[in-house]
């Protein structure tokens, strides 16, 4: 698991990776089915670039099926990254952060 703070953080930067992300999360899709959930902003070509960064990143899962790649958020590697970050940055609050199932569920705007 590749857990470069600097790689992680370039790769939440973008929010072009982050709406991919959203899409990503606890469902398998193919590069033409995410192109298709961005609602033509990207092309594929531009699809594929993002998704080889969050792949560097170790921030998605992938899954080849004959000629096809399917990509999964890979939610343990933001759960280890983000943890470390607090450690290093926000130290005295590393005690305090809150589970998962604390926080509240809110109505996304992407689809």
């Amino acid at each position: 698991m590749n857990t470069n703070q600097v790689i992680f953080a370039k790769a939440l930067a973008d929010e072009t990776r982050q709406e991919i992300m959203t899409h990503l999360c606890c469902v398998w899709l193919s590069v033409n089915e995410i192109v298709d959930k961005m609602d033509g902003k990207v092309n594929q070509p531009t699809v594929s670039h993002h998704l080889k960064k969050l792949e560097e990143a170790d921030l998605v899962y992938v899954r080849e099926e004959g000629r096809f790649r399917y990509y999964t958020l890979n939610q343990e590697q933001f759960n280890v990254c983000c943890g470390l970050l607090v450690r290093n940055f926000a130290p005295n609050y590393a005690e305090k952060v809150i589970s998962l199932d604390q926080i509240p569920v809110t109505t996304s705007t992407h689809s």
